[in-house]
């Protein structure tokens, strides 16, 4: 699997362009706005779209996946269903942030444990609630790569102030279903910097190990 990071919208949100090395075949995760820069990511790349993956109903990580869809002639995989209220509001939040946005219905609806393929990639489906009661995760086993949309950040964690949004039970998606996967892994948050589960279980002051035990 290889993969190429492009900030979108004004929020900079990571969209992500996955591909299998052996096939070509690709994979948008989260293209959530500024279709003229992926479109030019993916003819960079030289890869054929197979696919839009989407880890949460939230407007910059998706207010423009079913335009693109549509143009590009992909089906959309993702998020869970729980998040059909988010996509429902995405010509409302669209006018709201300022950004184009459009309510879609995604082909495929993704539960916990559920599979995806990218050519001969396989990303294993993690349902992270918290952030947005839909939210999943995209987890490459093989190189050890996580695609966690906006659960957990470099040194920070998502909003949970959302309607639909909850603490606890974002605290609980990345400590028991996140650190699990092992602290070698590499994540790509929805904003900012890569990190890794290990560094943010050191010194994210949020969710650290040092921070729940104290809490």
């Amino acid at each position: 699997m290889r993969a190429a990071i492009v900030p979108v919208t004004p929020l900079q949100q990571n969209c992500s362009l996955i591909w299998c090395s052996k096939t070509r075949r690709a994979a948008l995760v989260d293209p959530g706005g500024d279709l003229p820069k992926i479109r030019d990511a993916l003819a960079k790349a030289d890869v054929t779209l197979e696919k839009i993956l989407i880890t949460h109903g939230h407007i910059d990580h998706c207010g423009q996946a079913g335009i693109l869809a549509r143009e590009l002639e992909v089906p959309i995989e993702g998020p869970h269903e729980e998040d059909r209220f988010w996509i429902s509001r995405l010509g409302d939040d669209g006018r709201d942030y300022g950004i184009q946005g459009e309510v879609f219905e995604p082909d495929r609806w993704l539960q916990d444990g559920d599979r995806v393929t990218v050519g001969q990639v396989e990303l294993e489906v993690i349902h992270c609630p918290g952030h947005t009661p839909g939210h999943i995760v995209f987890f490459h086993r093989d190189t050890q790569f996580a695609f966690v949309g906006d659960v957990i950040f470099e040194g920070s964690i998502g909003r949970t102030d959302f309607p639909m949004g909850n603490h606890q039970d974002l605290l609980d998606s990345i400590t028991q279903k996140l650190w699990p996967l092992g602290d070698g892994v590499t994540f790509v948050p929805g904003h900012g910097r890569p990190s890794t589960f290990g560094r943010e279980r050191e010194h994210n002051m949020f969710v650290s190990d040092a921070a729940m035990a104290a809490g």
